[in-house]
């Protein structure tokens, strides 16, 4: 099977790519905005007839979408997450054999949800940033487009090659500062919100089953369980060995948005948190389990002892 990947370059995507390029069923075709793309193309910026034209060349049968931004201004949020969405989709009813479209949404598209509930794909988004809303738009495209066609909300992705400025990496590249020079006492944010976290790699694994299936519409790609952040720092904390006093400051509820797009372009401004104020987000994966036959497998602590492996052994 031809498979045209865009994103590559995020978090999410690189996992996405090794997964897919490993697999002796596939043929993956890789478009995107950096030099190690097979096709160099940069989907905020480019026309839905230049795409097309590459779709017809490379003639995917499946396209998969991990491209967006998770930081920058409201307008580059849009630009990267709505307008690049909508290039896509227009690319695609272009060509001459429109593909199927595997694209990544984001649980930030939900915005507040009932404390203790588990969010189904039936629930009526209302998110509260810029981001949520400009995935939200993507998503929203790409079920309008009349495409074969399946979203994946994807919840709280953790597990190695956390970007810097998501939450867990900060934490780990303090904690390793924190050995380094001794200190006894570390500062944390405010950990009280729930999260549902699922590892990056479980969360390619649910891509590739997306490539082969026929579902359609939504699905929520989580791990269908709600974890205090400060539980899953303190599974980090413990990975690391750090026994000096943690001291968690007392804030309003503020958690960084789950960062799986690409990082920023050369010459762009360092990344800053993009926070949400929602106090509890807990994934319905039922769908994903009928209609995808998957089911999230890496435990939370497995995942955050390779975000520590990964950061002790950086030089």
């Amino acid at each position: 099977m031809r498979v045209l990947l865009l994103g590559a370059g995020g978090y999410l995507g690189r996992r996405v790519a090794d997964r897919l390029l490993l697999d002796p069923d596939l043929q993956v075709t890789v478009l995107g905005r950096r030099d190690s793309a097979d096709i160099r193309f940069d989907l905020a910026d480019g026309s839905p007839g230049a795409l097309a034209r590459f779709l017809d060349a490379v003639a995917p049968q499946v396209v998969v979408n991990c491209a967006g931004a998770t930081y920058g201004s409201p307008r580059a949020l849009v630009r990267a997450n709505a307008l690049a969405v909508a290039t896509v989709c227009e690319g695609i009813r272009r060509s001459r054999e429109p593909a199927r479209l595997v694209h990544v949404g984001s649980a930030a598209e939900y915005g507040p949800m009932p404390f203790g509930s588990a969010v189904p794909e039936s629930a009526e988004p209302r998110p509260v940033g810029p981001y949520g809303v400009a995935k939200l738009a993507g998503t929203e495209l790409v079920l309008a487009s009349g495409l074969d066609a399946v979203v994946l909300r994807v919840f709280d992705v953790v597990g190695p090659g956390a970007p810097a400025a998501s939450l867990f990496g900060r934490l780990a590249e303090g904690l390793r500062r924190a050995l380094e020079h001794g200190e006894s006492q570390l500062r944390l944010p405010d950990l009280s919100a729930f999260r549902d976290f699922v590892d990056v790699r479980d969360v390619a694994v649910a891509v590739r089953a997306a490539v082969d299936s026929a579902a359609t519409g939504v699905v929520n790609i989580g791990s269908g369980h709600a974890v205090r952040a400060r539980e899953a720092a303190d599974l980090l904390v413990r990975a690391s060995g750090y026994e000096g006093a943690l001291t968690e400051e007392s804030r309003p509820v503020l958690l960084p948005a789950q960062s799986v797009g690409e990082p920023p372009a050369a010459g762009q401004a360092e990344p800053r948190l993009t926070t949400e104020p929602v106090p509890w987000r807990q994934a319905d994966v039922r769908t994903a389990r009928e209609r995808l036959g998957w089911r999230a497998q890496i435990p939370l602590e497995e995942s955050l002892a390779d975000v520590w492996l990964e950061t002790a052994c950086r030089v």
